[in-house]
């Protein structure tokens, strides 16, 4: 949906001044000014592709900075699925137990703004997602925890992360190599190992028949 909070166009919050500046002198500066003008553009609310997309996803890139400015990106991992939408603009996830730096949870004190990477790999797809993070403890809203919490996946949780998403996009395929995980290489094999077993069955009756 539209978002009418952007004042200086709806890619206020993808491009800085500075940003738009360098699209001018560079040539990109009118394809995204169009595409903005016709709204809808960038998103800014969760619609069922992002929900789709993100029910797939066991990992993502989070990006802060801190008050000074100084940024860090860091690896999310979880089952998937564990970035869920919790309303039309928020998105949420259990932070897990980690190495204890709490890096991240340090910046979020001074400078909530963040933004996600969300890679797709097999089906190079990605999305981008700016926003405004804040930890939410058990104490806090005990149901919440709860709810992203997966007790299969057995990683304690400390707190949640809540997301306002202030803009996110999907873009271009280019330069995004395929990688398979594990299920995505068993599925695509799974029909020359049914044929190796068979093979090998018919292999071992024969050896049988010759020992006989």
């Amino acid at each position: 949906m539209a978002n009418d909070s952007f004042a200086d166009g709806r890619d206020g919050v993808l491009f800085s001044d500075a940003v738009k500046a360098e699209q001018e002198r560079l040539g990109s500066r009118a394809a995204y000014a169009k595409k903005a003008a016709r709204g809808r553009w960038p998103a800014a609310e969760i619609d069922d592709a992002l929900a789709a997309f993100l029910a797939e996803r066991d990992s993502f890139y989070l990006a802060s900075a801190d008050g000074a400015g100084r940024p860090y990106v860091q690896h999310r991992g979880g089952p998937k699925g564990f970035l869920k939408p919790i309303d039309g603009a928020r998105i949420a996830f259990a932070d897990f137990a980690g190495n204890r730096q709490y890096i991240t949870l340090g910046h979020l004190a001074e400078n909530d703004r963040v933004a996600l990477i969300l890679v797709d790999y097999p089906n190079r797809r990605r999305v981008k997602i700016w926003g405004r993070a804040r930890a939410v403890g058990p104490e806090e809203d005990p149901d919440l925890v709860a709810a992203l919490a997966d007790p299969a996946y057995g990683a304690p949780v400390e707190r949640a992360l809540v997301v306002t998403l202030e803009a996110w996009d999907a873009n271009c395929p280019q330069h995004i190599r395929p990688r398979y995980d594990e299920a995505d290489v068993r599925a695509a094999t799974e029909t020359l190992r049914r044929r190796i077993a068979e093979l090998e069955a018919e292999n071992a009756a024969l050896r049988a028949r010759l020992d006989a």
